[in-house]
């Protein structure tokens, strides 16, 4: 008998496939990934002589920010339009229709007064009876 030895071809990987599998899944996540841009205020508070700090023990509390430029955030999410009543349909959103939760107004020094009042006026208009502004401390033989 005569075995011979059969001749073995070489075994190859086609790496087509594959590169177009990974590109699709790369085309993939990049376009249902969705890009956030955190902003913040940046803020200098008034100060006060007078007053007393007060510890944060309510888990639940809205915050509203106002930079100096009017620019009014609500638990820091940015509002494009800080009219009465965007500023009233955000805080019915972000308090979930509990009134008793305290707001707390956080505005820069040189925030235009309407802009606080406004706030104020949201808050009120809504039936939140827990307003409180926050200030820095005045420094010791601070004048004005």
């Amino acid at each position: 008998m005569n075995f011979r030895r059969q001749k073995l071809d070489g075994v190859e990987v086609n790496l087509t496939p594959l590169i177009d599998v990974v590109f699709l899944l790369l085309i993939f996540f990049m376009v249902s990934t969705t890009f956030t841009r955190e902003t913040q205020l940046k803020i200098d508070l008034p100060q006060a002589s007078s007053g007393e700090a007060v510890e944060s023990t309510v888990p639940q509390q809205i915050e509203v920010t106002i930079s100096a430029s009017g620019e009014t955030a609500i638990n820091d999410k940015v509002l494009l339009d800080p009219s009465l009543d965007r500023l009233k349909t955000a805080l019915e959103r972000e308090s979930a229709g509990d009134t008793s939760m305290p707001v707390i107004i956080t505005a820069d020094a040189q925030t235009p007064h309407q802009s606080v009042i406004t706030a104020m006026d949201a808050a009120g208009q809504l039936g939140f009876g827990r307003l409180r502004l926050t200030t820095s401390q005045m420094e010791a033989g601070g004048s004005q």
